[in-house]
């Protein structure tokens, strides 16, 4: 059985992961790819669809030209999106609303695909609180979203962060299932030398630009098992396709979600 793996890590780090998932170890190599994001913030949103490859090929995903590819809501707002190369089809009027439903339609390759995404309620990002630990002549930083999570169970996030003009992207997902209803406790660990797999050591004068969302459980189960298939949790597991909010075999997601930005310049908390 040769496994398949088609997302595209060589841009992300991941970390914070959450519990077992079970994952697809087929080879879905060569199936249709969709990555599709609607927010709360004015558009154009953008709607990427690819073919997947192999675990062990090179990082190439064919783009897909020519499909139709609908975003509608359920407030009968709809738009045909446009393609503007590279795979991608972004829209010109659409606008997200939290609280809303939002289905997408894509037609490819002669097939249909669907998916459908509720946008949560935005919850905040009121700022970030940095603290530094040092551990012989190594000092190593976190930041803090500082947010308070509602009073109902079931809030998700994914944080996502970079550095700098650095292109290379760092996430981990929340849930509330500790904090529910709490100001929130979980920090971002910023990269260092001892972080496997990140290349990049955080230090005074850097600065981190950060950008939370409140996403759906979906969304979250499908980061979550991401991050477990990449070891973002410190443990190891097998190269697999993270589970699809996608119908008919398609793999990727489809995502409608708030987002609050941040930036934050790193301090020496070390010297007197």
């Amino acid at each position: 059985m040769k496994k398949s793996f088609f997302i595209i890590l060589s841009a992300f780090a991941l970390a914070s992961c959450e519990k077992e998932i079970d994952v697809d170890l087929t080879d879905q190599s060569g199936n249709i790819v969709i990555e599709g994001n609607v927010t709360d913030k004015p558009g154009p949103y953008t709607v990427k669809i690819t073919k997947s490859v192999g675990f062990s090929s090179p990082n190439q995903y064919p783009a897909v030209a020519g499909a139709e590819v609908v975003l509608s809501d359920d407030a009968g707002q709809t738009e045909t999106l446009h393609y503007v190369g590279n795979g991608e089809y972004q829209t010109s009027t659409f606008y997200g609303d939290p609280g809303r439903t939002y289905t997408l339609k894509v037609k490819a390759e002669g097939k249909e695909y669907t998916a459908q995404s509720t946008m949560p309620e935005p919850v905040p990002l009121m700022g970030l609180v940095q603290s530094s630990f040092k551990f012989g002549d190594k000092t190593s930083y976190t930041l803090l979203p500082v947010f308070t999570d509602p009073a109902p169970l079931g809030n998700r996030y994914l944080f996502s962060f970079t550095i700098n003009n650095l292109t290379k992207k760092y996430m981990n997902v929340f849930s509330d299932n500790v904090n529910n209803g709490l100001p929130n406790q979980q920090p971002l660990i910023l990269p260092n030398d001892d972080n496997k797999g990140r290349d990049h050591e955080v230090k005074p004068g850097d600065k981190i630009h950060v950008e939370m969302q409140c996403i759906s459980t979906n969304i979250f189960t499908y980061y979550n098992a991401l991050l477990q298939i990449t070891g973002g949790n410190g443990g190891s597991a097998t190269p697999a396709n993270p589970p699809s909010n996608i119908n008919n075999g398609a793999l990727g997601y489809f995502s409608a979600h708030t987002e609050s930005k941040e930036s934050f310049e790193i301090v020496d908390m070390t010297t007197p």
